[in-house]
Parts: structure tokens; C-alpha cells; sequence
């Protein structure tokens, strides 16, 4: 009997239990990819948006754009910012803080703007992000834009009273002085050094550094306006890093900078000894600089991809460097990001190291509640009419979790076709960590010249001589590293003045199979009904319309915040069919799918002869100023401004995908076999479904492969050049050369975007076919052919 009670108060015990957790489990806020639907921001009078009522098709104003532009802990809660585009006195964006629970607060003291900036004052213990000084019990004091305009991108600390006073520095170039208990504003200066858009402050070693990454001006600027500096003499002088003891502004460098910080992060230097650095970027690679005992120095690292470069530095959202926990920091550049050491100093320069490349737009990023938190700037509508209306979100994961998105590869140099003098080193240049590395070297002199490698293997600025490499009077010359090769950073010097390229270029360990996630989306070839889904982000509520075409039936529809579908009194179906209407951005011959912009026409490999009886949707802006190509089972990468030239592939993938968009922080995409199963991505019902994730899923969709020629049966004439093939992202390559006569045929490869250069010549007998294998780790942007007379020939390019 006792122990039948026993078992029979276990059973009532362990019932509970189960309740408790199903009820937790059902409660819980819904999560794909590591994203909260229900978190998602809006600027919150977009629907009152005169702009859209007269039928514009663009707004660069209020609510053009929705970026999470600061995120901090504080106060037991997540807090967080959202801007529009350049609205220094103000706008409809909110400041938000979110609980341990994820419940979200909009506070009613939020004044808007285009704010990036976040600082922790130690001795007043308040939480300053844009005009919001927030103390630790949450209560919130604010600094109309009537009194302090601008959009604020730094808070730092002050250099003679950091107890009572910070810095404020806006996008502009103003710079404010602010007394963090009485809020009372004094306008240090207008504009004191040149360049334009402002990205970050930091102080260290008693100096003020500002950084700004642009030189498209907002006012007219003469050089009797600016304390140091002046207008820019030459196309390299694009932004600048500038610093001010107090008394005297100097230029440190024009070129294009943003973050500025240190080991102490958003809570400001230790000591007047910690270094200080600062990230930017010229037209050879990433910069990073470093202030170490009063002195600078250059490092250069890879990019991952152009999309953020720009003359006005307009594609650059707020690169960080930042605590992630764990005593981590995290660097984030150019769709890279790096394990990023908090000792970085010139006699420690170790332990820096890739983590990935990535496709998402980050503004800022930490740590909370032992997750790392990452904000975005992703759906805006700023030339893009396929979306509604602007909206960002957050990114909750861990530090593997990074790890997964895109392999580290990467490209930049040294030289760029610059003036070298002989024996001097060039900077420094990260290879430490990445899988894959060849060297591309090229001079122009009328002699040889020797470049000679050096690393330093531990970051502790020993240097030691590597190899030393001949290249003949105007020639071009490459180096693959070997597989055991290891060093933190390696330099080159030549023996002689010239004017020479040095050129790296990165293969990441790629994704090689297609990961179960996208199982619900059908492949090409597969002869299986899809759910044909045209869908875009709404302008009147912040649901996703859903205009279901399948078998040429119309049905409209909408999904809420957590992923189901509604019946909307409204019919939207017309204005979806006219705004989603399917065009095709590419063509196709017998060779391979040809691509053309304003910077070229170019070739990319094919897929399956099924895409051209597919209609699909190819090109869309999912992440903000940059879109993606769905090109015959590849997804590529391009940004607004760098177009084509610089176009990176993510990920094969074989899939029958109508159309896809971004949304409340998701990757959106249409073509679900019908009657797929929810498993975590797929959401829907038997009538219809759509599959969900996050933009950098896309990465494990597998790597990208492809085949394709430049030339297919083709009347070749004389030393005219094919189009350019693309190279770049793909990790193993062959080509076969045939040709009907005997010819030489020779492959050029353009490393750098300025130019192409002979890689190797083909003898071929007629009626021969030959075939060559790229050596592993070889790698450029793009390659091309060039017969040496009249043939019918055919190159082929396999990647695989």
C-alpha cells in the first residue's frame, strides 16, 4: 500500500513536471537561426510616411532605413537603438531595452535620430547611448537634439576631467563636451579635421582620436574652416584618423577609418599606457592601426568582401571591435570577422586570428546573458521597392556558432601597383589562421627584382627572412604557401625601387554538403510540386505578404510574428504582382551565364538546364546596400556600389527557389515541396509553407561548384581576350583547352580588380584537348583567355 502511494505521488510529481516544461516550452518566444521574430524593429510611423501615400518609390528620411545602431547590458536589461539615414535633429526611432524574459520596452523618452554611439561612465555609473544618459535602476534623462544636434556615432571620455565630463562626436565631424550630471552642452568644434562620416572616438595616452570613413560632403568645406588637415589632393584621400591633445589637431592618416577603442571597450582606457586602435581600409586591404607609447603603427588584413567599400563610406555600418565574454574580444571587418586579442600591442601582436566571413550588415554587437548578441541593418527600403518597410533585428548565439557561417576567405595586399623603395618593408599582413594562401606578385621596372618574404612567427616583431622570389623585367610572378606554413604576419621587401603589386589572396574551409536545415526546399531536378510563393515585407503592418502562384491559382495571404499564416480582409494581390514581378539579370549562351553592369560584363558558371524552364526571382537587396544573385543554383554576394567587378559566391545550393527576402531579421525563401514537414525551418500547412532561417545559413546550403566556359566552340580571333570567368570563392579548379589549329593559348588572371596578368600558356596541337589542374590554393578574383591566333577553340572551367 505504501508503495503504491509511493509510485502513485511519483506519477503525480513527474506529471507535473512535464506540464510545467510543456507550458515553458509553449510559452517560450519563438526562435529560428538564433533569431526572435517577435524582437524585430520598426520604425514606428512608417505607415504615416507622406513619401509613400504620393507613390515614391524611395525615401532617404524617416524610416528609410531601421538599424540596431548600439546594443549594451545594462541595468539588468539589454538596451538598444534604432536609426533612420541622416536625421540629426530626430526621428521616429526608439530606444528599447529588453528582459531576461525577452519582453521588449519601447521608451516614451525616445527621440530618434542616427545614432551608433555607447559608453559606460565608471564614476557616475550611467549608460550613455545616443542623447540617453540611463543610470543603474534604468531611469533614463535625455539631451533634446534642440540643444546637442547631430548623429552621435562616439561617446568617450573626457582628456582633463573624465569624472564629470565626455565627448560627444557626431557623423559630421562636431564635437561636444557634455557634464554627465547636469547635462549642461558646450560645442567644442564644428568641424576640426576633414573627411566625412564619422564613425568613432576613443581616448588614450591623453589624446583624443576620431575617425571618420568618407569624403562625400555634407556641407561646402574649405581648408581656413579645419584645424589641421585639408581638402583631399589625390583619389586615395578618402576620411580620415585625426587626434587632439587638448590644444592641437593632427592628421594621422587620410584614409578611410571607423571604430576607435581599446582594451578597456565602452568603458574607456584603463590607463594613460594602454594602446589604442583604430580599423579602416584603402583600396589595398583593411587597415588596422595601432597607438602603442606614442607611436603608430600599420597592420593589414584581408578583406571578405567590396560590398562595403565606398567613396562616401556609406556601406560601412559601424564595424566594432568588442568584448563578446569570455575575456574575448571580437573584431569585425569587411564581412570578416576576427578573434581579436585584448593584449594586441607591437610587442604582442598575437593571437589574432579569422573566425569567418559573413553576409550580414552589423552594426554592433556583445555579450548578455552568456549569448553573443548581434544587432543588423537588414530590410530597408533605399532603392529598394520590393520592400515595404525598413526593419532590423537581433542575432542571439555562441562563439561556435560564428564559426559555422562562411569559411575565412579573403583578399588584399601590401601594394597595389604603388612606388617601392628598395629594403623597406612594406606593413605587415596577417596570414595567421587562414586554411589556403597564394601570393601574387607583379613589378614594372625594366629589370628583375627580388621580393623577399619575411614573417614574424609569434606576433613579437621578429622578423625572419622566408623565401626570396625573382621576377623577371614587367612580369608577374605567384607563390602558393605550403600546407604546414606558419606565421602570424608576413611583409615583403624588394631589392630595388619599382612600382609593384603584393597581393594575397585566402581560401576558407568551405561548407562541402548541404546541411538538413534546407531539406523542405526541393532540388531542381526533382520532379516534385513546390509551393510558388511571391513575398516581400508589408508597408502597412509588419507582417510578410504571401502571394501563393502555384499551378497559376492566386491566393493572397500574410504571416504574423510567429510564422503562420492569416486570411487578411485586405487583397493585396495586384500591388504584389506589380511590385514582385519575375525579370530575369542574366543570359545565357552555349558557354556559361553571362552577367553585365556598369563595371563589366563577366561569366559565371552554370547549373542545371532546368533553372531556364524555372521562373525564379535572381536578384534581390536582402541585406541593406547589397544584394544577392540567385544565379542557376549559386547564391552571390554584390554590393550596390561595387557591382559585379567584385561579385563573391556563397553557396551552390540546386534548389527550386522562387523568391526569397529578408523579414523581422529572417532569410525568407519560397519553393517548400509541397506537404514538407515543420522541422524548425519549414513553417506552414498542408496548403502552404515557407522555409525560414538566418542570411548566414545560406553558407552551409555547400560550397559553391559550377562549370562553365569562356570560350565553347567558339571563333576565336587573334589576341582578343575572352570575358573574364569568375575565380574567386572556389576552392578546387580545372580547366581544359581545345582549339581546332594549332595555337598557344594563354590564361590571365586579374588579382587586384585593376588589371589582368599572364598566368601560364598552352601549347595545343590541333584536335588536342589538354587539361590542367590549378594548384591547390590558387586563387583570384577572375581569369580570362587570349589565343595567340584565329582558332575555334574551347576553354572550360571546372570547379568542384
Amino acid at each position: 500500500m505504501k508503495t503504491n502511494l509511493i509510485l502513485k505521488f511519483s506519477a503525480l510529481i513527474s506529471a507535473a513536471v512535464f506540464t510545467a516544461q510543456l507550458t515553458a516550452a509553449q510559452t517560450k518566444p519563438l526562435q529560428v537561426s538564433g533569431v526572435y521574430p517577435h524582437l524585430a524593429t520598426f520604425n514606428e510611423s512608417w505607415d504615416k510616411q507622406n513619401w509613400q501615400i504620393k507613390g515614391a518609390t524611395k525615401s532617404y528620411g524617416d524610416g528609410g532605413e531601421n538599424g540596431i545602431g548600439a546594443i549594451t547590458p545594462w541595468a539588468g536589461k539589454l538596451w538598444m537603438v534604432t536609426y533612420s539615414p541622416h536625421m540629426p535633429k530626430g526621428s521616429s526611432d526608439k530606444l528599447y531595452s529588453i528582459d531576461n524574459n525577452l519582453n521588449v520596452t519601447i521608451h516614451p523618452e525616445s527621440i530618434g535620430g542616427t545614432p551608433a554611439n555607447r559608453m559606460i561612465h565608471k564614476e557616475s555609473n550611467q549608460l550613455i547611448t545616443s542623447n540617453y544618459f540611463i543610470d543603474d535602476k534604468g531611469k533614463i534623462r535625455v539631451i533634446p537634439f534642440s540643444v546637442m544636434p547631430g548623429r552621435m556615432t562616439s561617446t568617450t571620455r573626457h582628456l582633463t576631467d573624465p569624472a564629470n565630463m565626455v565627448y560627444f562626436y557626431d557623423m559630421e565631424g562636431m564635437l561636444y563636451e557634455v557634464n554627465v550630471h547636469t547635462l549642461a552642452v558646450k560645442k567644442l568644434f564644428n568641424k576640426p579635421v576633414p573627411g566625412w562620416h564619422g564613425k568613432g572616438a576613443y581616448t588614450a595616452q591623453k589624446q583624443l582620436v576620431v575617425a571618420n570613413n568618407g569624403e562625400e560632403a555634407v556641407f561646402k568645406l574649405t581648408k581656413d574652416m579645419l584645424e589641421a588637415g585639408d581638402l583631399p589632393k589625390n583619389d586615395e584621400e578618402k576620411g580620415v584618423l585625426a587626434s587632439w591633445d587638448g590644444k592641437t589637431w593632427k592628421i594621422i592618416e587620410r584614409r578611410q577609418f571607423t571604430d576607435v577603442t581599446g582594451p578597456g571597450g565602452i568603458y574607456g582606457s584603463p590607463n594613460d599606457k594602454s594602446p589604442l586602435w583604430s580599423i579602416g581600409w584603402d583600396k589595398r586591404s583593411v587597415m588596422l592601426k595601432l597607438l602603442d607609447g606614442g607611436k603608430w603603427y600599420t597592420y593589414r588584413l584581408p578583406k571578405a568582401a567590396h560590398t562595403y567599400d565606398h567613396r562616401g563610406g556609406w556601406y560601412t555600418e559601424w564595424p566594432r571591435i568588442r568584448e563578446v565574454g569570455n575575456g574575448k574580444m571580437l573584431m569585425d571587418m569587411h564581412g570578416m570577422m576576427y578573434d581579436f586579442p585584448k593584449t594586441f600591442s607591437r610587442n604582442n601582436s598575437g593571437g589574432i586570428a579569422p573566425v569567418n566571413s559573413h553576409l550580414r550588415y552589423i552594426p554592433d554587437f556583445c555579450s548578455w546573458n552568456n549569448q553573443i548578441v548581434i544587432s543588423t541593418d537588414e530590410t530597408t527600403v533605399l532603392e529598394n521597392p520590393m520592400a515595404g518597410r525598413a526593419q532590423s533585428n537581433l542575432w542571439f548565439g555562441q562563439w561556435n556558432d560564428l564559426k559555422d557561417w562562411g569559411g575565412a576567405t579573403g583578399w588584399g595586399g601590401v601594394w597595389d601597383n604603388d612606388e617601392v623603395k628598395a629594403n623597406i618593408p612594406s606593413d605587415a599582413f596577417l596570414v595567421n589562421g587562414f586554411d589556403k594562401k597564394v601570393l601574387h606578385l607583379a613589378q614594372q621596372s625594366e629589370e628583375a627584382m627580388r621580393f623577399t618574404i619575411q614573417t614574424d612567427k609569434n606576433g613579437n616583431n621578429k622578423w625572419e627572412n622566408y623565401k626570396t622570389i625573382t621576377v623577371a623585367a614587367n612580369k608577374y610572378q605567384y607563390f602558393v604557401f605550403p600546407a604546414d606554413f606558419k606565421a602570424t604576419w608576413v611583409r615583403i621587401i624588394t631589392d630595388k625601387n619599382c612600382i609593384a603589386s603584393a597581393f594575397f589572396h585566402f581560401t576558407g574551409k568551405m561548407h562541402k554538403n548541404e546541411d538538413p536545415m534546407f531539406n523542405a526546399l526541393a532540388g531542381i531536378n526533382e520532379k516534385v510540386k513546390v509551393n510558388d510563393n511571391l513575398i516581400r515585407p508589408s508597408n502597412y503592418n509588419k507582417n510578410l505578404q504571401v502571394l501563393n502562384t502555384t499551378n497559376s491559382n492566386k491566393q493572397y495571404q500574410e504571416v504574423e510574428e510567429k510564422l503562420s499564416f492569416l486570411n487578411p480582409a485586405a487583397d493585396s494581390t495586384a500591388q504584389m504582382e506589380k511590385l514582385l514581378a519575375i525579370t530575369k539579370n542574366y543570359s545565357v549562351d552555349d558557354a556559361s551565364v553571362i552577367i553585365k553592369d556598369k563595371t563589366g560584363t563577366f561569366r559565371l558558371p552554370k547549373g542545371s538546364a532546368e533553372y531556364e524552364l524555372f521562373p525564379y526571382r535572381d536578384k534581390r537587396e536582402v541585406e541593406s546596400e547589397r544584394f544577392m544573385m540567385n544565379i542557376q543554383g549559386t547564391f552571390y554576394e554584390v554590393g550596390r556600389e561595387s557591382g559585379f567587378s567584385a561579385i563573391r559566391p556563397v553557396a551552390t545550393h540546386n534548389k527550386k527557389i522562387t523568391d526569397f527576402c529578408t523579414w523581422r531579421g529572417l532569410l525568407v525563401m519560397s519553393g517548400t515541396r509541397q506537404g514538407a514537414n515543420p522541422d524548425g525551418h519549414y513553417f506552414g500547412n498542408q496548403a502552404n509553407g515557407l522555409w525560414y532561417g538566418g542570411i548566414d545559413d545560406l553558407w552551409k546550403m555547400g560550397k559553391p561548384v559550377g562549370e562553365g566556359a569562356v570560350w565553347k566552340n567558339t571563333a576565336v580571333k587573334a589576341n582578343e581576350p575572352s570575358l573574364p570567368y569568375i575565380m574567386t570563392g572556389y576552392d578546387q579548379k580545372k580547366v581544359s583547352l581545345t582549339a581546332d589549329k594549332d595555337a598557344e593559348i594563354t590564361l590571365e588572371i586579374d588579382f587586384d580588380l585593376s588589371g589582368f596578368h599572364p598566368y601560364k600558356t598552352f601549347s595545343i596541337k590541333a584536335g588536342e584537348t589538354i587539361n590542367y589542374a590549378f594548384p591547390d590554393g590558387f586563387s583570384a578574383h577572375w581569369v580570362r583567355a587570349v589565343a595567340n591566333k584565329n582558332c575555334q577553340s574551347t576553354v572550360m572551367f571546372t570547379y568542384f
